[in-house]
């Protein structure tokens, strides 16, 4: 070899450096393994102990060693390398020994400062089946805090950009077998034509794959932290034989859902049949890929004035044309509230003051309420929200309205204090408005498992049904979600809400709206004001339902 590439032969690695950039591709080949001493990070520069920031060429030496120990199987070498020599050891170790990498090629790519990116072009073989797998990553260099040495900073990250605080990668034949999940119609839904479906058919997977009748085949999966938490498949070595799930998705509203997420970073939302509570739909547009439309937990804001509303209603303390004061503020429990750039409705009816989200005509109504736990009963009896019972298929979140008294009461009147929610929720409350009866939202049918499903005390009384149905109508026509809904046609109403939380600079944004028979409702944190983010993207749900 020339002065350009340098190989040796190392326990049965082979590392070829490519001179002249500090840097060369690492490539782990046959059994590899560590020889007890003179694997590869032992030919690197050993690090020095210092003080102050990290330099750019310690940051260079010390990746290259780390990298050249991961090449050559050497998980102790490599780990020492580390600030978290344990986690890092058993990450290295099995890399090969537990996701069955039987060959990997590492390319470092263009340092930054301390931050160095690397390109992994690999094999996984398992039982004669070997399929390739290519993706990037990065490390980045510190200081040991106690050593004072060059460490690279461990993340579960180095080893694969998708891995996670105490997950692993693991391949086999996973317990699971595969399933077809298609929805109410028959069509297919894939992860890679919905690509936001993929936590929810990762779930619907470990749930029901082994009850369908499927076979299984053998992959490279991401074991998760928790035990209830799905396995989300890497890479599929030998296909297995699925069975086929129906869903009650609606392929149509699905890819419309989709599309309104990709548009507002951190968002999310969900359709619901409203006589049947049938989820049409579920979209995240999320960076931690977390399913928020289903199992987030976060203020509602005004949107919860829909369940408010009704509770005022039904123990006739409000009325849509009775008046309902509406100031620039009011106080209650020793909290001033006050209504969005202090505006007020002079001579304003109940209707009205809902219509343009009047949080003080709400505020004052709670003096004429002598129960605490007003809206509480009735988010239970009524919405079937604080139950903790809702079995939709996969995990979801229930809406939680706890008792509160004084300050904290009046806030939940506007959907804050210790209220919480996620689109599903909404969707359903909505959904619940718009029939008059609480149906829990269902994914899946209930008779593929026989799971129990939830009930509310009573249905609402129609005079109360009539009258938040004509509310929500006039929100959506000339009220705060009007330039929102302006595009859907036909019988509609809706509400808007944003939520303040802590320390964020703006507020959540939530709007939720029904169109004929589908109730749709979305969130997108720290999105502002209801009608301005999440507004476009329930809109675009309901004209595709």
């Amino acid at each position: 070899m020339n002065g350009a590439a340098k190989g040796a032969i190392v326990g049965g690695v082979f590392l070829a450096m490519v001179g002249g950039a500090g840097y060369g591709v690492y490539a782990l080949v046959g059994d590899g393994g560590h020889d007890g001493g003179n694997g590869a990070a032992d030919t690197a520069v050993k690090a020095e102990k210092g003080s102050g920031p990290v330099t750019d060429k310690e940051a260079a030496q010390t990746a290259k060693a780390f990298l050249a120990a991961w090449a050559a199987g050497d998980a102790q070498g490599a780990a020492e390398l580390t600030n978290n020599v344990q986690a890092a050891q058993s990450a290295v170790a099995g890399y090969r020994a537990t996701a069955y990498v039987s060959k990997a090629v590492i390319t470092p790519g263009t340092q930054t400062g301390t931050t160095i990116p690397f390109a992994v072009a690999a094999e996984v073989t398992y039982q004669g089946a070997t399929k390739p797998l290519a993706y990037e990553s990065k490390l980045t260099v510190v200081r040991g805090l106690t050593s004072g040495k060059p460490l690279v900073d461990w993340q579960p990250s180095v080893i694969h950009p998708q891995l996670q605080k105490d997950e692993k990668l693991r391949a086999g034949a996973p317990a699971a077998p595969p399933v077809k999940a298609v929805d109410r119609n028959g069509e297919e839904l894939s992860a890679e034509k919905y690509p936001s479906l993929r936590p929810v058919l990762d779930q619907l997977r470990q749930t029901y794959g082994g009850k369908a009748g499927g076979k299984p085949g053998a992959e490279l999966w991401i074991e998760p932290a928790a035990q209830d938490a799905p396995k989300r498949t890497l890479l599929t070595l030998v296909e297995g034989e699925p069975s086929t799930l129906k869903t009650y998705l609606d392929a149509k509203v699905q890819a419309a859902a989709e599309k309104a997420v990709a548009k507002y970073p951190e968002s999310s939302v969900v359709a619901v049949q409203t006589g049947n509570g049938h989820v049409l739909a579920v979209a995240n547009n999320r960076k931690d890929g977390f399913n928020a439309a289903m199992e987030g937990r976060r203020a509602p804001g005004s949107t919860m004035k829909v369940v408010t509303a009704a509770m005022l209603i039904d123990r006739g303390k409000a009325a849509a044309d009775k008046s309902a004061e509406c100031t620039k503020e009011a106080s209650w429990g020793g909290r001033t509230f006050h209504n969005l750039n202090n505006f007020e409705l002079p001579g304003a009816n109940f209707a009205t003051s809902f219509a343009k989200s009047c949080n003080t005509a709400f505020i004052k109504q709670i003096d004429d309420v002598d129960d605490d736990s007003a809206l509480a009963k009735e988010a239970r009896e009524v919405f079937g929200l604080g139950l903790d019972n809702w079995k939709t298929g996969i995990r979801s979140a229930d809406g939680q309205v706890p008792d509160a008294k004084g300050a904290e009461a009046a806030a939940e009147y506007i959907g804050q204090g210790r209220i919480t929610m996620n689109p599903l929720n909404v969707a359903s409350f909505t959904a619940t408005a718009r029939s008059g009866a609480f149906h829990q939202p269902l994914l899946v049918p209930p008779e593929l498992d026989g799971r129990p499903i939830a009930q509310a005390a009573r249905q609402m009384k129609p005079s109360v049904q009539q009258q938040l149905v004509r509310m929500m109508k006039l929100t959506a026509t000339s009220g705060t979600a009007a330039q929102a809904m302006s595009s859907v046609g036909g019988d509609k109403g809706a509400k808007t809400g944003s939520a303040e939380v802590d320390g964020a600079g703006s507020p959540d944004s939530w709007f939720t709206g029904y169109s004929g028979d589908v109730a749709a409702a979305a969130m997108v944190e720290a999105g502002g004001h209801g009608g301005d983010a999440a507004g476009p993207l329930v809109a675009a749900v309901l004209n595709a339902s």
